[in-house]
């Protein structure tokens, strides 16, 4: 995504199981690849993930 991915939309490289299709290839965006899990972006469970993503995405809304 060239101009960077909007709030409430999903990323066009996340495949089906919504893995990163660019994950380990030089293509990958230098600010996905910087990204590290951590318990408080990630929590303990992908439900978890998801709603602390999802804050994050509201928190960011233009």
């Amino acid at each position: 995504m060239p101009f960077g991915k909007p709030a409430g939309i999903p990323c066009v490289q996340l495949d089906d199981a919504l893995g990163c299709r660019l994950f380990g290839l030089p293509e990958r965006p230098a600010f996905c690849a910087s990204l590290r899990p951590h318990i408080t972006m990630c929590g303990t469970h992908r439900d978890e993930a998801l709603d602390v993503l999802s804050a994050l995405e509201v928190a960011t809304l233009p």
